[in-house]
């Protein structure tokens, strides 16, 4: 899939775009993509997005609403790479990544608030498939979302 420019989407597309205003960091070594958005809704815990990660991403883009904690990370290098392992694009977190010189190597988009040492729990606890309401965006479950060094837009279905 071809990775289309940010501030070109906005303006052709005006007013149908969502614009992404959390202040998001470039943490992999992938810095531009698009595609279909996944949804993982949890807080301070890791698995379900490990979870989500080892199914096929068949292109996708794992958009992570983890309460904006940055106390632990919930996504680092070996989550990471079960990622590219499947078929995922990347990762954007409201919330905290770990392993940032190794994910800076990777092949992958990751995009999160910070980054922070500590592990994020394990017990599973969240939801996948759910809508996600972040830095004025609604990221929904098979929505577009393309991401550069301009910012994170959404845009309902791709451009054609």
């Amino acid at each position: 899939m071809t990775t289309h420019a940010t501030s070109d989407l906005c303006d052709r597309f005006g007013d149908r775009v969502q614009l992404c205003r959390a202040a998001l960091k470039s943490y992999g070594g992938r810095h531009a993509a698009s595609g279909a958005i996944a949804c993982v809704r949890t807080f301070e815990d890791a698995a379900l997005l490990r979870t989500q990660l080892g199914q096929p991403g068949d292109g996708r883009l794992l958009v992570v609403d983890a309460g904006a904690s940055q106390r632990v990370a919930v996504l680092g290098d070996h989550m990471a790479r079960i990622g590219i392992e499947n078929g995922w694009r990347g990762v954007v977190v409201n919330g905290a990544v770990r392993d940032v010189d190794r994910l800076a190597t990777m092949d992958f988009v990751v995009l999160a608030l910070g980054s922070v040492p500590l592990r994020g729990g394990n017990a599973g606890l969240g939801e996948t498939g759910v809508e996600l309401g972040f830095g004025g965006a609604v990221f929904v479950p098979g929505a577009f979302v393309c991401l550069d060094g301009d910012g994170v837009i959404v845009l309902p279905q791709p451009p054609g």
